[in-house]
């Protein structure tokens, strides 16, 4: 087996970010300010739509079926939409789904790894998500504010890092079946569409 060399994979630098910015093989867009580009990464703006969390009658969100005689898991988030500068609120305990503002087109062998910047997770928000290599659309993010303050936050803000990696293979993102596809918008969970979980009940139920 041949060795991979740092060319064929890992993290890509400013400078490599820069050139496959310049040939459209990465594509962000709009790039409001070049200071977004860091020595390893790329500030990611928060987005115009939201999805909020709510508290509703239910005890509980049930992803264990799609049954559609029970409340479906987008009836437990709100939707909204604010003007870039205007402020939203991000409670303690609740989730938010947004799209960042920028469009990303990734190469067929580059993957993001997106966190939050550290002035934001010194906080108390919580951020763990990625990018499959050769997504097209607008990052979706799933923010948490784990701290017991209500957090104020500004819609433009540059909130998330994300870090390019290239891996050896080319993969067709489009080659199988997915629950998110080149989003625009915050789209809520489907985690009740998973396919074993059919199997699983059945087993369950034998």
């Amino acid at each position: 087996m041949s060795e991979i060399t740092t060319k064929d994979s890992g993290l890509i630098a400013k400078s490599e970010l820069l050139d496959l910015i310049q040939k459209e093989e990465l594509y962000i867009s709009p790039l409001l300010d070049v200071t977004q580009i860091g020595a390893i990464s790329v500030d990611l703006r928060v987005g115009t739509d939201f999805l909020a969390s709510k508290q509703g009658r239910d005890e509980y969100i049930d992803t264990t079926n799609n049954d559609t005689s029970t409340r479906p898991i987008k009836g437990h988030f709100s939707e909204s939409r604010r003007r870039l500068g205007e402020s939203f609120l991000l409670h303690s305990g609740q989730v938010i789904l947004f799209s960042t503002l920028e469009y990303l087109k990734l190469p067929e062998n580059v993957y993001a790894d997106l966190s939050l910047r550290s002035s934001y997770s010194r906080i108390g928000l919580n951020l763990s998500t990625l990018i499959q290599p050769g997504y097209c659309g607008c990052a979706s993010i799933e923010l948490v504010n784990s701290s017991n303050t209500t957090i104020k936050i500004l819609s433009g803000a540059r909130l998330i890092q994300a870090r390019f990696y290239k891996i050896p293979d080319n993969q067709e993102y489009f080659g199988k079946k997915r629950k998110y596809n080149c989003q625009v918008r915050p789209v809520s969970s489907k985690a009740n569409e998973d396919n074993d979980l059919t199997k699983l009940i059945r087993l369950n139920n034998s």
